[in-house]
């Protein structure tokens, strides 16, 4: 907003005050051209919070000697608030950013002098003469982006200054008070959202100081008042029932359009004294003269009552408005800290209006529109600068979230697993995405769902989306599905880069002198040697201190360039984020340039995290709750959870009485059991509640049902009533009930409902597993019914919550990894004993010497049995569990046994899901995702 517009708004706000009061008929608004504007009194206009405006960025009197009364009472109520501020946050310390172009130290001393006596810190930043407007903005605005400065000052202020350069700094940290936001917030009488000029609060101040009688009724002349100052002092002199008339000194025949002697006080805001004839003025009258302030870089002035001795010893606008200046920093920081807390919730639920019969799920997703990111990360208590938008429905969260609510207390940690899965499904994802509805939309409570990121094997391969189906769903489930923010394809990256360096150096040692290696790892540049920071690094793990390389003798110099890797020893692998059964076996090295050198390997696991990579995505559900997206491990080949950082932040937000839902892959045997060695042992995460998830026609197969095609017609035995098959396969579920058991947590049993499921059927599985210790057993709908159809669970979750929890480990860190993996095998899978490969001996063996061996075990084995055998259905027993090898993920920090003919990288099925999926040329919209 332009001054002209905040000046007009001013005119208009007072003249209804004018005559409530009873005054005189309003003057009409002045003309186009016309230089001067009687404003009649109007009270609570505008608040007493101050804001520095462009004229007094930094006022102060250089060697004037001790500061007022006024500016004394400002400091000690700014130290006072502070001390108060620091009791309950003893490490915070305000900064202020001083901002000037050229290195002028006219007024530096005062404003160090008074922030010190205060208690803040000021940080001086000069910048070169020749600066553009440009230049002058990004170097403003990267100061303002800073986290670490809470207030910014621009001074000198220069009338040069351009409205561009003056909104740079960001309204929340303008001491100045010149922002079009803070103006136009003080104009509409918004105190409590801005900050208020300090040069206009001193001059207030002052007059108050110098008047015998209140500022109510009185007459001010505003001479030579421009900008910023002139509407801040309109406003706030308003708010005391001053009448103002501002005028420019450069206005001929001044006394004929404005009756100076009727005036009380006058503020003079340019240095044209002669302009103004003593006759013209009251002998008691108080001028206030600001036109030559140290903050516009020149001296600073006091209050001059024309024909008395009362003025205010030792007062000037300068000081005190630098001691304004850092009580807006006070102020400003007092509203920092408040942003920084916890805040309840204001969330806004989509509506949700299901069908009958169930649409696809992208026909569903795409029938929902979603709310902005932003809007939601709002709603949800994370701040503007908290977050990094991709597009308008996804956001990363930045990590700095979890040093602001360091102090506050983790809602309630949900893990969804389920039984040993099958080819129908078992919905584990549907379950998280519907019971968190429920949760937030439907009982009001705060949730958040926490997902692995799919990867594009099961999605192009055979299993389709997984983000949720039917009305329990993450949206929009294309972008779910595919890319998302690149999370997966910049860790392939890293880690493929990673393993072309090994490859390369091994490659350059094989075939280059140690002279040679040295020569071109510390090349001559310029005729110097030099060492970069990593290299003087290894020089400190080496034992050798030297720091000149022309000293190094000829050992020192072979122990430095040669890293002597055993190429048959190396365990990092390429990876690929596709199931690609050619890529199980690579063998590198092949062309003639490559000299004859060659290594094989196998693909394995991500590895490394980048940096936007270890970020969260935030989305939300199809009834507007928020999701985290991280990190997507299988867990049949890795640990098979969403990442430990999305869940600290979750639970941060939720506040101590909501709920984070998180999955583990697969069956509870594989992702639960590893959530709990594995995950939980990092974080120190302690869960709630285990939502174990079942349906009935799976647990039909394990009872002993026909084998199902994917994509076939289900068997009668599937769609029919069967007591006796569900009941014999309620053995697996039995088994994963008390798999959870062995770690102390509440297990609450989720039966997830089709539409050929009897009643009986239900009923049969809900007591079966409350028999077999489950704290409570219930159906769900929220596949056809959203998050209402998953309240009953909802409510089960929130009553397990409240039992006892007596969390505890399977197996001690410190015991020998062959006893870890035999604790996992006969506790977890129920197998007699294991039988290691030599292969698997001699890895355990070069790992306890590395000092590995007290990593927790992750088992790679096949997801669709407790055993090793895929065919093995229901609770398999008395069987020796084969460990072909061992491998290690040091940076994951596990080590991963695998079981049998357990392979790390999938392949594609005769018929995948890419034969369907397809862009439309039209629309752009992705065709054939499920």
């Amino acid at each position: 907003m332009r001054l002209s517009a905040l000046r007009r708004l001013v005119w208009r706000a007072a003249v209804p005050a004018a005559r409530r009061a009873g005054k005189k008929k309003r003057q009409p608004l002045p003309s186009r051209g016309e230089s001067c504007s009687a404003l009649p009194a109007r009270r609570g206009i505008c608040g007493t919070w101050g804001c520095l405006e462009k004229q007094q960025v930094a006022s102060g009197a250089g060697g004037r000697g001790a500061p007022g009364t006024a500016t004394r009472e400002v400091i000690e109520i700014s130290r006072k608030a502070l001390s108060l501020l620091q009791r309950e946050h003893p490490t915070f310390k305000p900064t202020l950013s001083v901002v000037q172009v050229g290195n002028d130290d006219l007024g530096q001393e005062t404003i160090r002098k008074v922030a010190e006596e205060i208690g803040l810190n000021i940080v001086r930043i000069c910048l070169p003469h020749g600066y553009s407007e440009n230049e002058i903005v990004e170097e403003i605005t990267k100061v303002s982006l800073d986290p670490k400065i809470h207030g910014v000052l621009l001074h000198p202020m220069k009338e040069s200054y351009t409205s561009k350069i003056l909104n740079a700094v960001k309204p929340e940290k303008d001491v100045n008070g010149v922002t079009d936001f803070n103006l136009a917030r003080l104009v509409h009488g918004d105190v409590h959202e801005c900050v208020v000029p300090p040069v206009a609060s001193a001059v207030v101040k002052l007059l108050e100081k110098s008047a015998s009688t209140p500022l109510d009724g009185k007459k001010a002349l505003l001479l030579g008042v421009q900008g910023p100052l002139e509407v801040s002092l309109q406003c706030l002199l308003q708010q005391k029932g001053v009448l103002t008339v501002s005028c420019p000194l450069e206005m001929k025949q001044l006394q004929s359009v404005v009756n100076i002697h009727d005036a009380d006080m006058v503020v003079m805001g340019s240095t044209r004294p002669k302009e103004i004839p003593a006759t013209w003025l009251k002998p008691e009258i108080t001028i206030v003269d600001c036109s030559r302030d140290i903050l516009w870089g020149q001296n600073s002035s006091v209050v001059q009552p024309a024909g008395h001795s009362d003025q205010i010893p030792g007062e000037t606008t300068g000081e005190l408005a630098v001691a304004m200046c850092m009580q807006n920093l006070v102020k400003i920081s007092e509203r920092w800290i408040q942003a920084q807390r916890y805040k309840k919730w204001n969330l806004h639920c989509l509506k949700l209006q299901p069908l009958s019969p169930v649409p696809s799920d992208i026909e569903i997703s795409r029938e929902q529109s979603p709310k902005a990111v932003d809007v939601l990360a709002r709603e949800i208590g994370l701040l503007p600068d908290e977050i990094e938008m991709y597009g308008q429905t996804k956001a990363k969260v930045r990590l700095s979230l979890l040093e602001r609510l360091k102090d506050q207390p983790d809602g309630n940690y949900v893990l969804v697993a389920g039984i040993t899965p099958t080819p129908l499904g078992e919905g584990k994802s549907t379950v998280t995405v519907g019971l968190v509805q429920a949760l937030t939309a439907h009982l009001k409570v705060n949730s958040f769902a926490c997902l692995r990121q799919p990867s594009q094997g099961p999605t192009f391969g055979v299993k389709g989306g997984a983000a949720g189906g039917g009305y329990a769903q993450v949206i929009p489930m294309e972008e779910f599905n595919l890319h998302l923010t690149g999370d997966i394809h910049a860790i392939t990256a890293a880690n493929n880069l990673l393993a072309a360096a090994i490859d390369a150096r091994i490659l350059h040692e094989n075939t280059q002198s140690d002279k040679a290696l040295y020569n071109r790892l510390v090349p001559l540049v310029h005729g110097e040697r030099k060492f970069s920071p990593i290299q003087i690094a290894r020089l400190k793990r080496l034992g050798i201190t030297k720091m000149d390389p022309e000293t190094l003798t000829a050992d020192e110099v072979s122990r430095f360039v040669r890293l002597d890797i055993d190429e048959s020893t190396i365990t990092w692998q390429r990876v690929v984020d596709t199931n690609d059964r050619f890529l199980r076996k690579i063998t590198i090295g092949q062309a003639s340039t490559e000299k004859g050198f060659s290594r094989q390997g196998v693909t394995g696991a991500l590895s490394v995290l980048m940096k936007d990579a270890i970020k969260p995505t935030l989305m939300q559900t199809l009834e507007g709750t928020p999701v985290f997206v991280h990190a997507g491990p299988f867990a049949n080949i890795a640990h098979g959870n969403s990442s430990v950082l999305a869940d600290k932040i979750a639970l941060k937000l939720v506040g101590k009485d909501g709920f984070v839902v998180t999955e583990a892959g697969f069956g509870a045997d594989i992702g639960m059991e590893k959530f709990f060695n594995i995950k939980c042992r990092a974080s120190g995460l302690v869960p709630s509640v285990v939502v174990l998830v079942a349906t009935v026609r799976a647990l039909k197969m394990h009872g002993g049902g026909p084998s199902v095609t994917a994509g076939a017609p289900l068997k009668k035995e599937y769609t029919e009533e069967n007591l006796k098959l569900v009941s014999d396969g309620c053995s697996n579920l039995r088994k994963q009930v008390e798999i959870a058991q062995l770690f102390g947590v509440p297990v609450v049993v989720a039966l997830n409902v089709f539409r050929t499921d009897s009643s009986a059927e239900i009923d049969l599985v809900c007591e079966i597993a409350k028999q077999s210790g489950a704290s409570d057993a219930v159906p769900s709908s929220h596949w056809s019914d959203g998050g209402r159809g998953a309240v009953e669970l909802a409510e089960a979750v929130r009553r397990a919550a409240k039992q006892q929890n007596h969390f505890k480990f399977l197996y001690d860190l410190e015991l020998p990894i062959v006893e870890k993996i035999r604790i996992i095998a006969q506790k977890i899978y129920g197998a007699k004993d294991i039988e290691l490969s030599p292969t698997a001996e001699s890895q355990i063996n070069r790992y306890s010497q590395q000092g590995f061996g007290n990593l927790p075990i992750c088992m790679a084995k096949t997801h669709l049995s407790l055993s090793h055998m895929p065919e093995k259905k229901g609770v398999p027993t008395g069987f020796i569990l084969p460990i072909s090898d061992v491998r290690a993920s040091i940076g994951a920090g596990f080590i991963y046994p695998l079981v049998g003919t357990m392979s790390t990288m999938p392949g594609l099925p005769t018929r995948p899901c890419f034969y369907d999926i397809d862009l439309d040329p039209e629309t752009e919209q992705v065709k054939g995702l499920f």
